[in-house]
């Protein structure tokens, strides 16, 4: 059973039909990444599947167990995290810091408990900030864990608002554009950080992304949206060679490609 499926989703802002009957599914283990053109309704899907919007209709279930209906809060408790476009740190607070803030779903002491320091509840905050220490260590991070979040470089700042999503220990961690902006030696060195959350932490991985040769590079399996529909779905070769695809992405008919210039220039050749 895939750890995400999604059936026959649709959904509708007055006019706009943002998604319309998207089909996808999402392997245990597995990199599985949301491609098409701008507009295509890839951050759209992702807010559907962290509860922030509410389909119109279709199924959408995390190991056989639906989403519909239930509060981000609630979906983040079953397993899921996500990153954003835009990176939304703590600026003023420390990377440690940060990363804590991230597991507050985990933690269990209540308000009494904190307010008179109670043992139970140090020895959790002591296991919190070991934990925290681990999950920075992986990210190349831990010599920064009490510099502000705000004075690290934008590489840096991607890699922390990955483990902060981390932190909450997740089955399923969405990364929405997590190469945006990053120069071609970032983008390398984030590549092999989500291969080593896949490969050594065991977490599957559902992303987005524009930058064709680190998808091609990096994905298991791909699934293509164009104005709010599943147009394909399989591995990088099924998806290069796909009439439907580079139609999307060009504007044009595959017949009317000349020898495959078309696809390389948008990416598809993932060279």
């Amino acid at each position: 059973m895939p750890v995400l499926e999604i059936s026959g989703v649709s959904k509708r802002f007055g006019g706009i039909q943002a998604a319309q009957r998207i089909e996808a599914a999402v392997d245990h283990g597995s990199i599985t990444t949301v491609i098409g053109p701008n507009g295509a309704g890839k951050t759209t899907l992702f807010n559907l599947i962290t509860g922030i919007y509410k389909p119109d209709s279709g199924r959408i279930e995390l190991e056989g167990k639906s989403l519909i209906g239930v509060r981000p809060d609630r979906i983040a408790a079953r397993g899921i995290a996500r990153t954003f476009q835009s990176i939304r740190l703590f600026g003023k607070l420390s990377v440690l810091d940060n990363v804590l803030v991230g597991m507050h779903i985990q933690l269990k002491a209540g308000l009494a408990g904190i307010l008179c320091r109670l043992p139970a509840v140090q020895r959790e905050e002591e296991a919190a900030r070991r934990e925290a220490f681990r999950i920075l260590d992986h990210f190349g991070l831990a010599s920064l864990l009490n510099e502000n979040a705000e004075n690290l470089s934008y590489g840096a700042q991607r890699r922390l608002e990955i483990a902060r999503a981390m932190a909450s220990k997740p089955k399923l961690l969405l990364l929405d554009e997590p190469a945006a902006g990053m120069n071609p030696k970032e983008t390398a060195q984030l590549a092999d950080l989500i291969r080593s959350i896949r490969d050594d932490l065991g977490i599957t991985i559902l992303l987005i992304e524009h930058d064709m040769k680190f998808v091609m590079s990096l994905s298991d399996h791909l699934i293509v949206l164009d104005h709010g529909e599943t147009i394909a779905a399989g591995t990088a070769d099924d998806i290069r060679r796909n009439p439907k695809v580079i139609e999307a992405y060009l504007g044009t008919s595959a017949a009317a490609l000349d020898s495959g210039q078309g696809r390389k220039r948008h990416g598809l050749t993932g060279t």
